[in-house]
């Protein structure tokens, strides 16, 4: 990735005006782009700037597995009532709709690769908990792996 995106990402990443920068992510169409800005996304920055990656048609189904899983969407993997937790309606709202997307395939991109980060035991025991569980979320997406620069 060229130092001009690279700078794009910081200035992104570290914008004081969260609305100028949902704005900004909405006319994104590099798909690279924003698995980047997810790749260096501060989770204790909120929901609201991952949430409008995934809905920009450009995003990935790499790039939305990756949202996924640092979004802790594990624990729904794992326990399906933790959708149930009505202290954590945002988290909860953010997870469904996303697990949803990936699962109807709304996700017009695949040229990104991501490996979902589980041992053969945890894949083990999702597959024992749920034999139906879809195997996107637990094999690795197509496409090619993206280096992610740290900014």
């Amino acid at each position: 990735m060229d130092n001009s995106k690279v700078e794009y990402v910081y200035k992104l990443l570290y914008s004081e005006n969260k609305e100028n920068t949902i704005n900004e992510i909405q006319g994104i169409s590099n798909s690279e782009l924003l698995h980047v800005i997810v790749g260096n996304y501060n989770w204790d920055n909120g929901l609201e700037i991952p949430y409008s990656i995934v809905c920009n048609k450009n995003c990935d189904l790499g790039t939305a597995l990756m949202i996924f899983y640092y979004a802790d969407g594990y624990r729904v993997l794992e326990n399906s009532d933790e959708l149930n937790n009505p202290n954590l309606k945002q988290w909860t709202n953010f997870i469904s709709e996303i697990k949803e997307r990936i699962i109807n395939n709304k996700f017009q991109c695949n040229r990104i690769k991501f490996i979902p980060p589980l041992t053969k035991v945890q894949i083990f025991k999702l597959k024992k908990n749920d034999p139906n569980i879809n195997k996107v979320f637990l094999e690795e997406s197509d496409g090619e792996v993206i280096e992610i620069p740290s900014i």
